[in-house]
């Protein structure tokens, strides 16, 4: 733990420290990475060799066998939150500002180049996926239209370009995550929600927004799908019932479920939430998975 982050945004308690680790799908777990500071959602790129993470509002990446981590150069944005995703090649990461912008950066550190719009009103833009082939990116919104609040599902060429609306909902959505064969948006909303904060896990045609299927139905609150790379196994995180948003600090589950729905089975359990998965961390041969816990000797209930 010798290696030291900025520390910004959020820190860790007392005696607590997080654990970069790697599961596979028979739930053995190794922890290559260890850090003092606060690190969040891992990456894994396509070649197998490096996982991508940030901390301090800043990129990192990390061999994906362990070993010391490298700041990836990214020009004068130092503000970056934990939504970001690489691109099916490998050659660029895409990423969120705390300016509300999207940027694409060079894996081998650069200048950005700035993806998203300029809007009228409030379009504070969230980070979440990005097409098979390369060309286009999912995100969530977070809109004020006469002041109300609202969080939906949009495109955006990863070129740049116009914005597409998927969804227009009062309740919110998050995380929105395309299937390998880029046919579906997989993502968690509050569209069925039995009490405020009860998210399920969702998905909806890719190219339109329609074809909306429930796929989870239970008291937790569930969020941030992950479609391995092989399009066989969706992984989400599980918070306890009565969850509001995906906070930090809680026990959480890992449960592992069919594209199409059906039984669950739980993977792994541990202390953590937001900062574990926020982004797509399937390893390249759809057998092993990164994420992010945050132990802490006694852990508040």
């Amino acid at each position: 733990m010798s290696f030291k982050f900025p520390r910004r945004g959020r820190s860790l308690a007392s005696g607590q420290i997080s654990h970069l680790t790697i599961i596979d799908l028979d739930g053995r777990q190794e922890v290559i990475f260890t850090a003092n500071e606060v690190i969040e959602a891992p990456n894994w790129t396509p070649d197998g060799q490096w996982l991508v993470f940030n901390a301090g509002g800043k990129l990192y990446r990390l061999p994906s066998l362990g070993g010391a981590p490298e700041q990836i150069d990214t020009g004068h944005l130092d503000d970056l939150n934990n939504d970001h995703v690489v691109s099916p090649d490998g050659s660029t990461v895409y990423v969120s500002s705390d300016d509300g912008h999207l940027y694409a950066v060079p894996i081998s550190g650069g200048a950005p180049r700035r993806v998203s719009n300029n809007h009228v009103t409030p379009h504070h833009y969230y980070l979440h996926g990005i097409s098979p082939d390369g060309a286009t990116l999912s995100y969530v919104a977070v809109e004020a239209p006469e002041g109300a609040r609202m969080v939906n599902v949009f495109t955006i060429p990863a070129s740049g370009g116009p914005d597409t609306r998927l969804t227009n909902l009062t309740m919110p959505n998050d995380g929105p995550e395309y299937s390998p064969d880029g046919r579906w948006l997989y993502f968690n909303s509050e569209l069925s929600a039995s009490y405020p904060g009860h998210a399920q896990i969702f998905r909806m045609k890719a190219a339109d927004g329609s074809g909306v299927e429930q796929l989870t139905f239970d008291e937790r609150v569930n969020w941030f799908p992950h479609l391995s790379t092989d399009g066989q196994h969706l992984v989400y995180l599980s918070y306890p019932s009565g969850t509001i948003g995906h906070p930090a600090d809680k026990h959480v589950e890992l449960r592992l479920i069919s594209p199409e729905g059906g039984k669950y089975r739980t993977l792994a359990q541990f202390f953590g939430g937001q900062g574990t998965i926020n982004v797509n961390s399937w390893a390249p041969d759809s057998r092993r998975l990164a994420f992010v816990s945050y132990p802490i000797a006694t852990a508040p209930q």
